[in-house]
């Protein structure tokens, strides 16, 4: 993710899996796929979280607080503050390669799912109003959650991004 799908070599993606290209072509099939693969590995364990997170106790704006929180640490953590390799490297691939685009799209619509999700527990709760929709809302909370991604991405620290989320509940 550091590089990017374009900026990578094959050589250098088989030196970090330890394969040679030979065995990384045979479980992947080509450059692509190994990112598709990595894309999607990557998408499900964050999605797992926010599931988790937003499925967990507390009040609508607590759990996005929490949510929040983790992705700032997952986005700024060190050496290198990589952001979201949905926003920050599938989003730039998207316009040329229709399958990496296909992928990154069903994983955002997944993840404003679970956020949709959440919101519908809020108000059936009693704890937000039906308006503005939960699908409003959801896409308002993954709208500030590419927010973060592009702030670590550019490298904003930890603390402004922190100050920059505004709860959407």
């Amino acid at each position: 993710m550091e590089k990017g799908f374009a900026a990578a070599s094959l050589d250098e993606l088989a030196e970090a899996a330890e394969l040679n290209r030979p065995s990384l072509y045979a479980a992947f099939g080509d450059k692509e796929q190994l990112y598709i693969h990595a894309l999607r590995f990557y998408g499900e364990k964050s999605l797992a979280g926010l599931e988790a997170i937003l499925g967990g106790k507390g009040s609508i704006e607590q759990r996005l607080g929490r949510v929040y929180k983790a992705a700032i640490e997952l986005y700024t953590a060190p050496p290198n503050a990589q952001g979201c390799m949905i926003v920050g490297t599938a989003a730039v691939e998207a316009p040329t390669r229709p399958r990496i685009a296909a992928v990154a799209a069903q994983l955002l619509d997944d993840f404003e799912q679970s956020f949709e999700r959440a919101f519908t527990r809020a108000v059936a709760d009693g704890e937000l109003a039906r308006q503005p929709s939960p699908g409003a809302r959801a896409r308002m909370a993954g709208a500030a959650l590419d927010t973060l991604a592009i702030r670590a991405r550019i490298g904003t620290n930890q603390q402004s991004a922190a100050n920059s989320t505004t709860l959407i509940a």
